[in-house]
C-alpha cells in the first residue's frame, strides 16, 4: 500500500498573500484544519489552526480591539506559515508516512511528485480511514480471531485452503504477533458465523472470538 492509495487528491490550498481571516474562513468552509500554501504551482509552506492560533494576540494583550483587528487584517498567510515543511512521495509506503509523522509529531504530510509538484496531502484522518479499510471494518460479514500458540510457516495457506474448501471467501487478514502467541484475525464474506467457527474448531484451531459484523453504510 502506498501513500497515493489513501492521500487526499482534491486539494484546498492557500496563497501566501492571503489574509489570515480569509484562510480561517477557507478552513471552516471546507471543514479542514490545515492548508498547503502554494505559489507558482509550488509548495512554499503550510498553515494550520495551530500556527494561526499562535499568531493571534494573547488574551492578556494591552492592545485595543481596534488595534487587534488592524493587526490581523494586515497579517498574511506568509507571515505565519511553516516554511520548512516535511513532505513525502506518492509512491512511498503508507507505513513510511505513518513513521515520519510519528517521529516528527505531526499530523500531515504534503505529497510531492518527482517534479516537486503538489499532488496530494495525507493526514492522520486519512490514515485512520486506511486502517478501517485494511481491517474490513466497513465490509460486514464474519470476524474470526484465532489464537496460534506456535506460529509456523504455511499456516495462513492452511487456513485459506480450509475455508476455500467450504466456499468461504476471506476479505482481510490481520496478523498480530505477540510475545507468547500470534493472533490471526480474519474478515470473511459470509454471515454463517457458527458454521465458520465450527469448521475451524474441528480443524484444531483455537477460536476465541467469532462475531457477525454489520456492513457499514
Amino acid at each position: 500500500m502506498s501513500v497515493s492509495d489513501f492521500m487526499t487528491k482534491n486539494l484546498v490550498v492557500a496563497d501566501p498573500e492571503m489574509k489570515i481571516f480569509d484562510a480561517v474562513d477557507l478552513m471552516k468552509k471546507n471543514n479542514i484544519h490545515r492548508l498547503p500554501v502554494v505559489k507558482n504551482e509550488r509548495l512554499v509552506g503550510l498553515i494550520t489552526e495551530g500556527t494561526i492560533q499562535s499568531a493571534l494576540p494573547s488574551k492578556a494583550t494591552s492592545l485595543s480591539v481596534y488595534e487587534v483587528n488592524y493587526l490581523l487584517n494586515k497579517t498574511t498567510v506568509a507571515d505565519v506559515m511553516v516554511k520548512e515543511v516535511l513532505t513525502i512521495k506518492p509512491e512511498a509506503l503508507l507505513e513510511d508516512g505513518i513513521f515520519q509523522m510519528r517521529q516528527n509529531n505531526i499530523g500531515v504530510l504534503p505529497v510531492l511528485d518527482g517534479n516537486d509538484a503538489l499532488v496530494g496531502i495525507i493526514t492522520n484522518n486519512d490514515i485512520f480511514d486506511a486502517f478501517l479499510k485494511i481491517t474490513g471494518y466497513n465490509d460486514g460479514g464474519t470476524r474470526i480471531q484465532l489464537r496460534i500458540p506456535e506460529d509456523h510457516q504455511g499456516i495462513l495457506a492452511d487456513i485459506t485452503k480450509l475455508l476455500a474448501a467450504s466456499d468461504f471467501s476471506i476479505l482481510t487478514v490481520v496478523v498480530n504477533r505477540k510475545e507468547l502467541e500470534t493472533i490471526i484475525e480474519l474478515q470473511i464474506e459470509s454471515r454463517e458465523t457458527q458454521k465458520i467457527e465450527s469448521i475451524l474448531i474441528e480443524a484444531g484451531y483455537d477460536v476465541f472470538e467469532a462475531t457477525l459484523v454489520s456492513k457499514k453504510v
